[in-house]
C-alpha cells in the first residue's frame, strides 16, 4: 500500500491503476445510497479530485455512512476506472478512518455560496473549489515571478517595511508609533527618533542594490492607507518592483512584455484544470483571454498619442473627456485595448504634473519618461519610468514638490556616486492575480483582505 496525494494519484494514474493506496483529506460532498455511498474527496495538492465509492462490505458501515461534510479521513483503498471520466481518478474503498468529524450545521455545505458570504468565514473559504482554484493560481504566480527574475541574473532584494519616507509623496501611509494616543510628542522621542510609517513601495531603496548589482527585485507585502472601499484598493497588498541599471524606457517595455508573456505562459500550462473552472465560473472567456495575450503584439503609444486617439472617437464617446496633459480614465483605457488597438497598449511619455519627482524629465520640459501598462479587460497593469538620473534635474524637481534633499540625501548620493540611466517598474500582485482569475474583487484574491473598517482574521 501506498501512501500517496491526489496530485500524485492523478500525474501516476496509469501506473497506479489495480493497486491500493492510502488517501489523507477532507469530505466536500457525501452522497449516501441504500448499500453504497460516494465520496468528493480533496487534499489540496490537485484541483481534479477522486471520487471515493464504498459499499456495506466496508468495515464499520454504518459510521462510515453518516460521514459529514467537511470531516478529515483516512481512506485505503484500490484505484479503478470511472465511469463518467477516465481522466479522473475513483478509488473503490475497503477502509475509511474518521481522523476529525465535522458537525451538521457546517458552514460549506454542497451548494453554491456567494463569495460576500465566504469573506466571513475567510478561514473556512480555502477549502471552497473557487478559493482552491485562485490560490492555487496565486502559487503557482508568485514562483512564475520568482523563476522569471531569478533565471535572468536578478537578484531578490528585501526591502524594508517600515520606512522614514514617502516615496510617492502622497501621504496616505500607516503611522508606525510607539507613543501613546492621543499624545502629542516630537517625532524625536519616537522609538526610532523620527517619524515613521510603513512602506508604500519598496522602489527608492531598490535603487539602491541596482547601483550594485545591475538587476534587482523586491516581492513583499506593501501598505497605503487610501480610504477607498473599490473592488480594486486594498490597504496591504503585495508588489513586484524590478529595478534595471543601465536599461532606457525602451528596454524597459520590452522587459515588461517579456515578464507578463512568461507569468500568463505559465499560469496557462500548470493550472488548466484551476483555469477550466475559473473560465465557466466567470461566464467563459478566461482562458481565450490569457492565451490572446500570451501571444499579442503590445501596442506603444505617447500619452499625448493616446488622447488625439481618444478625442478623435467621436464627440460624446465618453463620459469624462479625454485631455491633453491629463490622466486617462477607466473607460479610455477599455477603447483603447478593446476597441482601437484590440490588445495591450504602453503609453509612455507622460505629463511631468501628474507623475512621481523621480522620473525622467523629457527635454520638452512638459513629459517624463513614465510608461502605464494597460490590457484588454483589466486597464493598467504595470507602471514604471526611467529614473531621473541627473542630479541637477532630481534635486530642481525635489525643490518643486517640496521633498526634503537632507532627509533624501542618500537617493540624491545616488546620481553622485556612480549613477547611470536605469529604470524600473511596479505590478500590484493582487490586480495580476484578479487578471489571471477573472475574479473581480481584490477582497477574493488575497487570503485575508485588509480594507477600510475591515482586518478580521
Amino acid at each position: 500500500m501506498q501512501m500517496v496525494t491526489t496530485l500524485e494519484l492523478k500525474e501516476r494514474l496509469e501506473e497506479l491503476r489495480g493497486q491500493e493506496i492510502c488517501l489523507q483529506g477532507w469530505i466536500r460532498n457525501h452522497r449516501r445510497q441504500k448499500n453504497i455511498g460516494f465520496i468528493d474527496f480533496y487534499d489540496g495538492t490537485c484541483f481534479k479530485n477522486p471520487q471515493v465509492v464504498y459499499d456495506n462490505t466496508i468495515a464499520d458501515y454504518e459510521t462510515v455512512s453518516t460521514l459529514h461534510v467537511g470531516a478529515a479521513v483516512t481512506v485505503v483503498g484500490t484505484v479503478v476506472p470511472s465511469y463518467k471520466d477516465p481522466t479522473t481518478p475513483e478509488v473503490q474503498a475497503r477502509l475509511i478512518t474518521i481522523e476529525g468529524d465535522s458537525p451538521e450545521d457546517y458552514p460549506l455545505q454542497p451548494k453554491r455560496h456567494s463569495v460576500e458570504f465566504l469573506r466571513k468565514i475567510a478561514y473556512l473559504r480555502p477549502r471552497t473549489r473557487l478559493f482552491q482554484a485562485v490560490f492555487r493560481v496565486r502559487s503557482v504566480a508568485a514562483m512564475a515571478i520568482h523563476t522569471y527574475f531569478q533565471d535572468r541574473g536578478y537578484l531578490y532584494v528585501h526591502t524594508p517595511l517600515i520606512t522614514a519616507n514617502d516615496a510617492e509623496g502622497a501621504g496616505n501611509t500607516f503611522t508606525v508609533t510607539t507613543l501613546p494616543q492621543g499624545v502629542k510628542a516630537d517625532p524625536s522621542e519616537d522609538f526610532f527618533g523620527k517619524a515613521t510609517s510603513l512602506a508604500v513601495t519598496g522602489q527608492l531603496e531598490g535603487e539602491t542594490f541596482a547601483m550594485a548589482f545591475s538587476r534587482i527585485y523586491t516581492f513583499g507585502p506593501t501598505f497605503r492607507a487610501e480610504n477607498s472601499n473599490t473592488k480594486t484598493h486594498a490597504s496591504e497588498y503585495w508588489m513586484i518592483e524590478p529595478e534595471i541599471a543601465f536599461c532606457d524606457i525602451a528596454k524597459l517595455m520590452d522587459i515588461e512584455e517579456d515578464f507578463l508573456k512568461f507569468i500568463v505562459r505559465t499560469v496557462l500550462e500548470k493550472c488548466p484544470d484551476e483555469l477550466e473552472f475559473l473560465d465557466k465560473f466567470s461566464g467563459g472567456g478566461l482562458v481565450e483571454k490569457l492565451k490572446a495575450l500570451a501571444d499579442a503584439h503590445f501596442a506603444r503609444v505617447s500619452h499625448e498619442e493616446a488622447i488625439t486617439i481618444l478625442r478623435n472617437a467621436g464627440e460624446g464617446r465618453f463620459e469624462f473627456e479625454p485631455k491633453y496633459g491629463e490622466d486617462t480614465a477607466k473607460e479610455h483605457e477599455k477603447y483603447l485595448t478593446e476597441e482601437y488597438f484590440h490588445g495591450p497598449v504602453f503609453i509612455y511619455d507622460w505629463p511631468k504634473d501628474i507623475k512621481a519627482f523621480y522620473m525622467y524629465q523629457n527635454e520638452d520640459g512638459k513629459t517624463v519618461a513614465g510608461v502605464d501598462l494597460l490590457v484588454p479587460g483589466s486597464g493598467e497593469l504595470m507602471g514604471g519610468s526611467q529614473r531621473e538620473h541627473r542630479i541637477e534635474r532630481l534635486t530642481r524637481r525635489m525643490d518643486e514638490l517640496g521633498i526634503s534633499k537632507e532627509q533624501m540625501d542618500w537617493y540624491v548620493n545616488l546620481r553622485r556616486f556612480g549613477g547611470c540611466v536605469h529604470s524600473g517598474f511596479g505590478m500590484g500582485f493582487e490586480r495580476l492575480i484578479m487578471y489571471l482569475t477573472a475574479v473581480e474583487n481584490i477582497r477574493d484574491v488575497i487570503p485575508y483582505p485588509r480594507t477600510p473598517k475591515e482586518c478580521e482574521f
